[in-house]
């Protein structure tokens, strides 16, 4: 596994995870409509061109098969990433979002995840995240209310 940095054709395997409805339902915060080509460009176009957001593609021998973001939320860091369905359980993420801890060491690190998405609150919860709140949020892959949990690395005593 490589976390590295977006590069333009990667955009590409992005909008065609993003097409995959089973990860939509499991992530819950897919786009109204996950197939306009206009709005994934545009919202990439704003993640890559943000200074202090890190975007970091994750690569499985030499395709790119997911993405790890972490933006600024009122000065906190509030990390997400997403891996395409085919590669779930091999270890990418938890590999991927490791690799990210060592390099970017700002703490506190918040997460927002469905409470029903087992894998990644499995993922941070093993990184020594912990849930600090629960949140109600209208998600648009499953066009209901959910519960999000509000997961946070705390800072260094």
């Amino acid at each position: 596994m490589l976390l590295r940095d977006v590069r333009p054709e990667d955009l590409d395997e992005f909008f065609l995870h993003q097409q995959d409805e089973q990860a939509n339902l499991m992530s819950a915060f897919a786009p109204r409509n996950p197939r306009d080509r206009g709005v994934f460009d545009y919202h990439w176009a704003h993640l890559l061109g943000d200074e202090d957001t890190v975007v970091r593609t994750i690569e499985h021998e030499g395709r790119a098969v997911g993405a790890l973001v972490c933006i600024q939320q009122d000065g906190v860091g509030e990390l997400s990433f997403w891996t395409a369905q085919d590669y779930w359980g091999l270890g990418l993420t938890t590999a991927a979002v490791d690799r990210f801890l060592e390099e970017h060491t700002a703490r506190p690190l918040r997460a927002h995840v469905p409470e029903d998405n087992v894998g990644s609150v499995k993922v941070l919860s093993r990184r020594g995240f912990e849930t600090v709140g629960e949140e109600k949020v209208f998600s648009n892959a499953r066009a209901e209310v959910i519960t999000e949990l509000v997961m946070e690395l705390p800072a260094a005593d």
